[in-house]
């Protein structure tokens, strides 16, 4: 009786660690579930080839890829397209926006005004430039004093203060021509210019390439010699509340744009062929543009147009350090 017993109970044990054994097989066990976090982020970059990387981004979605290698999960985007960083920076102010693509002007507005958010990239640095449709206009001294428009995305943008730099630089007030300003994006302000409603504006790539070929126009160049290319035009600003909250998509965020940013560099003629179709240029011409740009997460004298800012009353708080105004991540000065 005890041997059979202790049979019995030696045959359950072997179809137990039988059982076992298959259950726990490379073959027959089922592959876990993607364990990472479902996430939504909601982002707004507005009108020119400055804002290229983002639009390749959200094209390519590379910042969704980014945050499925890192995480297992999924990430939904919201784009929206603003005519303004004044506009961008109210949204993320008041929560409806975890970021956004704009100019560096309303980007150190937001930072050093405490709405809540920093620069997390460098986006470009691009061609900009004043034109008119007056021959009697000659340079910005012929304008001071007059009644005469000139267009531009609004007050405080980057337009704005690369004309009042360039003022500076020429021996005038900064805001010499404040009172002049009609605030236009950039497509209505080319057409306002070209069909006579405003006497000049001031935009930038690739609007500005369009207008210097329009010989009914000429250019005023102190504009576009007092702020290159070299110096960094447009930017990406995060909610604090993103960068504190948020790693994961934080950081999924920063390595999409900076995968947009490769492949804008390794294959331009890719990256416009897709920027093409939004600019409404052939391609050939829309490539040209894109090359004369430059694209880098890096930033190159931010912290300068950041005092200059400040020293002539275009921000209330001072910036104090380069530090302040961006996340830890981003290099440059």
């Amino acid at each position: 009786m005890k041997s059979r017993a202790t049979k019995l109970v030696a045959i359950l044990a072997s179809v137990l660690i039988t059982v076992s054994a298959s259950a726990c097989g490379a073959d027959t066990a089922p592959k876990q579930a993607d364990t990472g976090k479902d996430e939504t982020l909601s982002l707004a970059y507005q009108y020119g080839l400055s804002y290229s990387p983002a639009v390749i981004a959200q094209n390519q979605g590379f910042i969704e890829k980014a945050y499925h290698e890192a995480t297992g999960g999924t990430l939904t985007i919201t784009w929206n397209q603003m005519s303004s960083g004044a506009d961008i920076n109210t949204a993320i102010a008041s929560g409806e926006l975890d970021g956004g693509f704009m100019g560096l002007a309303p980007a150190l507005t937001g930072a050093t005004k405490g709405l809540g958010c920093k620069i997390f990239t460098n986006l470009s640095g691009q061609e900009h430039g004043m034109m008119t449709n007056d021959d009697s206009i000659t340079s910005l001294g012929d304008l001071i004093g007059s009644d005469k428009q000139i267009a531009l995305v609004n007050l405080g943008s980057l337009q704005h203060i690369i004309l009042a730099k360039a003022l500076a630089d020429n021996g005038y007030d900064a805001h010499a021509l404040d009172s002049n300003i009609v605030a236009m994006k950039h497509p209505d302000g080319k057409s306002a210019l070209e069909t006579g409603m405003v006497s000049c504006h001031v935009t930038s790539s690739p609007y500005i390439f369009a207008e210097k070929e329009d010989p009914a126009l000429h250019e005023l160049t102190e504009v576009d010699s007092s702020y290159t290319k070299e110096y960094t035009f447009t930017v990406g600003i995060a909610s604090e509340d993103l960068y504190n909250n948020k790693p994961e998509v934080y950081k999924a965020l920063c390595d999409g744009i900076n995968a947009s940013i490769d492949f804008i560099n390794s294959s331009p003629e890719e990256a416009a062929a897709i920027t093409c179709e939004l600019d409404g240029n052939p391609l050939d011409v829309e490539l040209a543009y894109l090359k004369k740009g430059t694209y880098t997460s890096s930033t190159n004298r931010l912290f300068e147009v950041a005092t200059f800012m400040y020293d002539n009353q275009f921000l209330d708080n001072d910036p104090v350090s380069y530090e302040n105004l961006v996340f830890p991540n981003v290099k440059g000065n």
